[in-house]
């Protein structure tokens, strides 16, 4: 055989710069750059053609990147332990090098054979930290001071590549290939490092001014939000990238003095206060997998029926609920692949409490549709808009309200529910009102699945009467210990009385810094 090769496997950090396996890997002899199609993992239900398409998208501009280096992609498909198998014949492989991965229940398993693969074969595999999730982690004291000092690291240059002969690259297979289904997403982003740069650029510069005040509603979070998610999740760009251009930002603006000065900086403390969140929250999913599957609190077990409502489940599905805003927002999310985080909230609030809907098929729902579905992020945040955490506060949305809220002239239900352009925008949220509601009640959009406010009274009574007595505290407090923010006040395992809190302290800031009022 040749000379030893280090393999560099690409995951959910499709880039080069900021990437400490491929530097490190480059200094110990010839790299072979490999991302692995794997159609088991396409044939899982929390994945979808949009997902795909993204990420053919930024495998394109990383293989550019990648061959500037001097090394292009290595594009093959298949189980990853079939494909380092195949290349072990053909090379000695010295070593594996990846990222830490917070995936779904599927890649877990999966990183555990490809372990278990490595030492059968003794190749040492090394797993560098990209996020603030720590793996093995004791305790969530002083978890943000971690952060903080891995983020202020400085990020790493890009490595030049010595050319290894020997492998080509596969072709990348089409969706159908895969099983995927046709997942029309029209206005969807742009996937690859080159969107990542420039969304983060025109965000910091240009967009989000009035970050603060527009993220709540659907009308103006569209451009005023970020929208770096997806490209966090497919790591096109790495958390430190982004969180030391904000803190740039930052500094620049301290420096500086013009008009709308402040309001920028009150855009740019929310924002990083958010990238704390969003390990945060991924960290709960890598110190407890199960909560992918499994109510975090025991004690709702059995609370909904495991079988949902077939009806009423494909009326939210579709955006053909009869609550207008509630269809506008999964209809906008339907196209775009994005929602703010408060409809987010929203969408899984109605599933869970108005439908009364176990949270697990509508969880999986939105997963497909959200392209960046990052699974730490998004089964914490399903479970605490559905209430079985036991640690944060039950958040029943008005839907109604909410649309007067945060669509008041009704532009926003009426770009994506045209059935209703005919209802008086005043009534446009309780279109049963309007004197010409039947002419489209029932005939071209249709009566509410549910009455909403009797439905949220009566989730709310089922929801409480689980909350009661001292061995429910008991459990929530553990896991306040295990995975709540410590600014929280609720008391931690051990503790004999909670943190006392001021008048305008959260009851627990995990969901009150991102959504504040429910109603």
């Amino acid at each position: 055989m040749s000379e030893p090769i280090h393999i560099v496997w690409f995951k959910k950090d499709l880039r080069v710069f900021d990437h400490e396996p491929l530097k490190r890997a480059s200094l110990q002899g010839p790299v072979l750059p490999l991302y692995v199609i794997e159609p088991d993992l396409w044939d899982q239900p929390d994945m979808s053609a949009r997902h795909y398409a993204f990420l053919s998208e930024c495998l394109q501009d990383l293989d550019q990147e990648l061959s500037r280096l001097g090394k292009p992609l290595l594009l093959r498909t298949g189980s990853v332990t079939d494909v380092l198998t195949y290349i072990s014949e053909r090379y000695r492989i010295a070593g594996l090098w990846s990222h830490e991965e917070t995936g779904n229940g599927w890649t877990y398993q999966r990183d555990k054979a490809v372990a278990a693969w490595c030492r059968a074969n003794s190749v040492p595999w090394t797993e560098c930290r990209q996020t603030g999730v720590i793996r093995r982690l004791n305790s969530r004291n002083g978890w943000a001071g971690q952060w903080d000092r891995f983020m202020a690291e400085q990020p790493i240059d890009p490595p030049a590549l010595r050319p290894l002969s020997g492998l080509t690259s596969g072709p990348l297979p089409k969706a159908a290939d895969l099983g995927l289904a046709a997942d029309p997403c029209p206005d969807r982003q742009i996937g690859g490092r080159v969107a990542a740069l420039e969304t983060l650029e025109s965000f910091l510069f240009t967009r989000g001014k009035p970050y603060r005040a527009a993220m709540a509603t659907p009308v103006k979070a569209f451009e005023a939000c970020s929208r770096m998610s997806p490209y966090l999740t497919f790591g096109t760009i790495s958390m430190r990238e982004v969180a030391q251009a904000t803190w740039a930002r930052q500094a620049e603006l301290k420096r500086s003095d013009f008009k709308g000065r402040s309001t920028w900086q009150g855009a740019m403390r929310s924002f990083s206060g958010r990238l704390h969140w969003h390990c945060h929250f991924m960290q709960k999913l890598e110190d407890e997998p199960r909560l992918e599957f499994e109510n975090l609190h025991r004690a709702y077990d059995g609370l909904r029926p495991s079988t949902p409502d077939a009806e009423r489940l494909q009326a939210w599905q579709r955006g053909e609920t009869g609550l207008p805003f509630v269809d506008a927002c999964m209809r906008a999310l339907t196209a775009t692949g994005w929602m703010n985080f408060r409809m987010r909230a929203m969408l899984t609030a109605v599933a869970s409490y108005h439908l009364w809907l176990d949270w697990r098929q509508p969880g999986l729902h939105l997963a497909r549709l959200f392209t960046d579905y990052e699974p730490g992020i998004h089964w914490s945040q399903i479970q605490m808009q559905s209430g079985t955490t036991g640690i944060n506060t039950i958040r029943i949305y008005n839907p109604v309200k909410q649309g007067k809220d945060q669509d008041p002239d009704g532009i926003f239900v009426k770009r994506w529910v045209p059935e209703l352009k005919d209802i008086d925008p005043a009534l446009i949220n309780e279109p049963w009102k309007a004197e010409n509601a039947g002419k489209v009640l029932g005939k071209t959009y249709p009566f509410p699945v549910v009455d909403y406010l009797s439905a949220a009274k009566e989730a709310r009574d089922k929801v409480w009467a689980v909350r009661k007595g001292q061995a429910f505290r008991s459990e929530a407090s553990g896991i306040q210990t295990k995975h709540g923010s410590r600014k929280s006040g609720i008391p931690m395992r051990g503790q004999e009385k909670p943190r006392r809190r001021t008048r305008k302290a959260a009851a627990n800031p995990d969901q009150a810094d991102l959504f504040g009022d429910a109603t």
